[in-house]
């Protein structure tokens, strides 16, 4: 036989034939030993168990149920039925009840079953990364929170009118919202709300229907608008991660409580206290078992061993070889087994393709850094023209007698170099919209810079409109806008920078620093500045999201209304109905609940809230107030009514303000938070009342021309055209 087919059937016979386990690997075990490892359909496996002995703690004990056809498994003593149990990501799959609010037709009813489900004192939390929190409905509004924890909250709201609007395999907002729930939560508490009792959708959607459920096994459709409670008998698959313990793995590494078995890794709940165990790479079973993690026998099966040539099980991996005679690392997914060639010159080739590979290497490398920085020239000059940068240098050329006030554009490195790069350490917050960066220009100026995530290409002509308004808004109590950068894919913005935080922090800090004069002054200086915004430029701007938060003071404690979270400006002649809340939750107008549209009165409407936070210290949403009064707005206006008003006003202020003045700037307050807008007053005449209410005289004690003259000088006369501020 010749010599090359010798070795050819040597290798074929060493593949095939070579001595490996024929034994069939023993089944690893997943429960401890004499204990039951089911129930009805599903594997139940330390640390979980069915009986005493058979689990790690009372919180893994699993009731199996013998009374249903097959057996059903449920959580602890709890009626929470189980599903699932899973050991590789340490999850299981549980069955949780559904929220629903049903009316009969012209709103009568409603049918409302608001729900818990409580595992606290149990070593599981509802996983946030596979659940989504969801509400089904066309007048729905639906809150999700952590029992009798406010801050472990979310909601979303859902409005739809009629069934052409609604797309199947969606969760946007109409008919179907989701949102991400917060990690660690134990007890989660879901309520119902709707608007109009399904009075104006009840033909499409008489329900409203609420519920956390496993995102990989939910899909929107149409027809779960209808009897979905029923069709799902009242329950939706919800996923749980568990964890052993309440220690972390250094912590219980070499004691008596460490739950590792051998081979295997601990690692950290990143979802609340306590612990998990997974094999080591190469071995697989029950990791919570002595001897669980049983190595893989790679070499078994010659089908789906992954060496080529000759394999070699070893404890957690394996080893590839080729037999004498082949060269290679014998791996299926690597060079394999090659038969050796006759001898050539290697040396010779081996330095010739080097010095080649060198030579092409470098001067590859100096082509593409040529092609490179000028596509990046190339990059700038298409942004600078794709966000509107001919349009800003054309308006700001226009206006030659306004250079003081006129939008500066600055170039990427400028801004580049301000940031440090963008650096993490000058990072001065992050919202849905983008993140602000303290920034330092050359000759030691302070700004902060917007980087927002997306941009609209079809309204770049009004953002460089509105570029040019906002940087023309120049008021001592309004942030400025400074300029611009359009050479980047989405446009920076560049405001003056205020060191002193906001009035949110001042006020709710611990204790808080503001006496009242300085909360009047804040007060008044805010109005004036919206009121600025609303009356006393060409083109009144709408903030759309007056907050205690987005209120700025300087070291003087001078007030500075700002908006990071804004992006661009809305024309109020373009309606804005939207299926998603716009603005923050407790400053929110309720008209826009109704309308979807937000006004000046809407500006007034949040403002009232922040009168009531300046004058009671409490926040606008607060777990620790009633259930029917959490919301600040209406907690405010039931004591008023009840003449209850000196209750609630904070000790300092109450202490500090005299009680006449008190009582103008609440009744000033309740005004502002009546629930029609056209009841409410206009933000000039509230800027009006705060400022007498400062110098302590009375609307009667203001002569009218005095209020006339000083408001028309100060604020200007009203334009034609409106503006929201949106996300600038």
């Amino acid at each position: 036989m010749h010599p090359s087919l010798l070795k050819l059937f040597i290798l074929f016979f060493l593949i095939f034939f070579s001595p490996a386990s024929s034994s069939v690997t023993a089944a690893v075990p997943t429960a401890l030993p004499n204990c039951v490892d089911e129930c009805g359909n599903i594997t139940i496996p330390y640390p979980f168990g069915t009986s005493s002995n058979c689990y790690h703690d009372s919180g893994f004990y699993v009731a199996c149920n013998a009374t249903y056809d097959p057996p059903r498994a449920f959580v602890s003593t709890t009626n929470i039925e189980l599903t699932d149990i899973a050991l590789s990501d340490a999850t299981a799959t549980i069955l949780t009840p559904i929220a629903h609010d049903c009316y009969a037709p012209l709103g009568l009813g409603p049918d409302i079953n608001n729900i818990w489900t409580d595992v606290s004192g149990l070593p599981y939390t509802f996983s946030q990364t596979r659940n989504k929190f969801t509400a089904l409905g066309c007048d729905t509004v639906a809150l999700n929170f952590e029992y009798n924890v406010l801050d472990y909250s979310s909601g979303c709201v859902s409005f739809c009118d009629d069934r052409s609007s609604i797309a199947n395999g969606t969760c946007s907002g109409i008919g179907c919202c989701q949102t991400s729930i917060p990690k660690g939560m134990h007890r989660v508490y879901t309520v119902l709300r709707s608007l109009r009792n399904h009075t104006t959708t009840w033909n499409v959607s008489p329900c409203s229907y609420a519920f956390v459920v496993d995102q990989e096994q939910f899909v929107f459709n149409l027809t779960d608008l209808y009897g979905f409670y029923s069709k799902n008998d009242g329950k939706v698959p919800t996923v749980m991660d568990w964890a052993i313990g309440n220690a972390t793995c250094q912590q219980v590494n070499g004691t008596e409580k460490f739950s590792c078995g051998a081979n295997s890794y601990c690692v950290d709940n990143d979802n609340g206290p306590g612990y998990r165990c997974n094999c080591n790479s190469g071995y697989q079973g029950n990791p919570y078992l002595a001897d669980g993690c049983q190595d893989i026998d790679e070499c078994a099966d010659p089908g789906t061993s992954p060496c080529a040539g000759i394999c070699e099980n070893t404890p957690g991996s394996y080893a590839c070889s080729c037999p004498q005679g082949y060269y290679g690392d014998g791996k299926k997914s690597g060079s394999g087994c090659i038969n050796k060639p006759k001898k050539f010159p290697l040396i010779q080739v081996v330095l010739g393709s080097g010095l080649s590979f060198l030579f092409l290497l470098v001067s590859g490398s100096w082509v593409y850094w040529i092609y490179r920085k000028r596509k990046l020239i190339q990059l700038k000059e298409k942004f600078f023209k794709q966000n509107g940068g001919l349009l800003l240098q054309q308006q700001i050329a226009s206006r030659d007698g306004a250079a003081e006030s006129a939008a500066r554009i600055f170039t990427a490195e400028e801004l580049k170099a301000a940031t440090d790069d963008y650096s993490e350490s000058r990072v001065l917050g992050r919202g849905g919209y983008g993140t602000v960066y303290k920034g330092v220009l050359p000759g030691g100026r302070v700004v902060a810079i917007k980087k927002s995530m997306v941009v609209d290409r079809t309204q770049i002509e009004q953002f460089v409109n509105e570029v040019v308004l906002l940087s023309q808004v120049i008021h001592k109590n309004v942030v400025r806008l400074l300029g611009c950068c359009l050479e980047t894919p989405v446009p920076l913005l560049v405001y003056e920078f205020v060191s002193n935080g906001t009035l949110h922090h001042h006020i709710h800090g611990a204790p808080s620093s503001l006496s009242w004069e300085t909360r009047l002054r804040i007060a008044a200086e805010t109005s004036a500045a919206l009121a600025y915004l609303h009356s006393a430029i060409a083109r009144p701007i709408f903030h759309r999201d007056v907050k205690s938060a987005n209120i700025l003071l300087d070291n003087n404690y001078m007030a500075k209304v700002a908006d990071f979270g804004a992006s661009r400006l809305i024309p109020l002649d373009r309606t804005q109905i939207t299926t998603l809340v716009q603005g923050t939750l407790g400053y929110l107008d309720p008209e826009y609940f109704q309308t979807g549209q937000l006004t000046e009165k809407s500006d007034v409407y949040s403002f009232g809230v922040v009168l009531a936070e300046l004058l009671t210290g409490q926040k606008p949403l607060s777990q620790q107030r009633p259930e029917e009064e959490r919301n600040l707005a209406i907690h405010f206006l039931l004591h008023m009514r009840e003449n209850r008003l000196f209750r609630i006003v904070e000790p300092r202020v109450r202490s500090e303000g005299s009680r006449e003045q008190l009582s103008a700037v609440a009744e000033l307050t309740q005004r502002c938070l009546r629930l029609r807008g056209e009841e409410r007053p206009e933000m000039r005449e509230v800027a009006a009342e705060l400022e007498r209410a400062r110098r302590g005289r009375t609307a009667t004690e203001d002569a009218a021309a005095d209020a006339e003259g000083e408001t028309e000088s100060s604020l200007g006369r009203r334009g034609e055209t409106r503006y929201y501020t949106g996300r600038l």
